[in-house]
């Protein structure tokens, strides 16, 4: 399954490196957009937001979603490639 995972975060100055390392070690990624990521994995959102919300700041927004084979955009050939692999 591809998740979505989209994100505010709201306190500058934090380092949220251990936060990026946690959403790439979830399963193949795509992050073509400043706050935004494709997650192709096993794991539920639930499991996902388990994962990755304790590498937040408490003043942070997160969302996770669910993404579907419906999709268009204006983004780099190769953000293409990926995401049809994954979403077919």
């Amino acid at each position: 399954m591809v998740y979505l995972i989209t994100y505010d975060l709201n306190k500058p100055g934090q380092d949220y490196s251990k936060l990026y390392e946690e959403i790439k070690s979830l399963g193949a990624w795509w992050h073509y957009l400043d706050s935004t990521w494709l997650v192709d994995t096993n794991l539920t959102s639930q499991q996902i937001f388990d994962r990755i919300h304790p590498k937040m700041d408490t003043s942070d927004f997160l969302l996770i979603i669910a993404v579907k084979a419906d999709y268009q955009g204006w983004l780099p050939q190769d953000a293409w490639d990926w995401i049809h692999k994954h979403l077919g």
